[in-house]
């Protein structure tokens, strides 16, 4: 699922996709852009290599590309990449992993 991007974010620094929210509530109602709130789930499309520790060594990230993730309402930096629109954040910035279900896996 990793895509061949321009760009190589540095250390434990990651680059996401914001996933759109609903157009719609529950009952119905179509909510105006203005109106809408920038979502805090995204899906991770690159990510570097890792930060080091104090021996030096490089310890691995724990989201990889494809990972769909929870961040921070005020999270990361916008950026624009080939005209798309991305934010790049440190991983502490993530609050989680979202775990897909095995049977969504299957039907994707």
């Amino acid at each position: 699922m990793e895509e061949n991007m321009k760009f190589r974010p540095l250390h434990d620094r990651i680059v996401v996709r914001r996933l759109e929210s609903e157009e719609r509530t529950k009952g119905g109602i179509i909510i105006p852009d203005t109106a809408k709130e920038k979502p805090q789930e995204g899906e991770v499309v690159a990510v570097g290599p890792g930060a080091r520790n104090d021996e030096g060594q490089i310890v691995a990230l724990d989201v990889k590309a494809g990972d769909r993730i929870l961040f921070g309402k005020w999270s990361g930096t916008e950026i624009k990449i080939d005209g798309e629109d991305f934010l790049i954040m440190k991983e502490a910035d993530v609050m989680g992993v979202i775990e897909v279900q095995a049977e969504q896996r299957k039907a994707a």
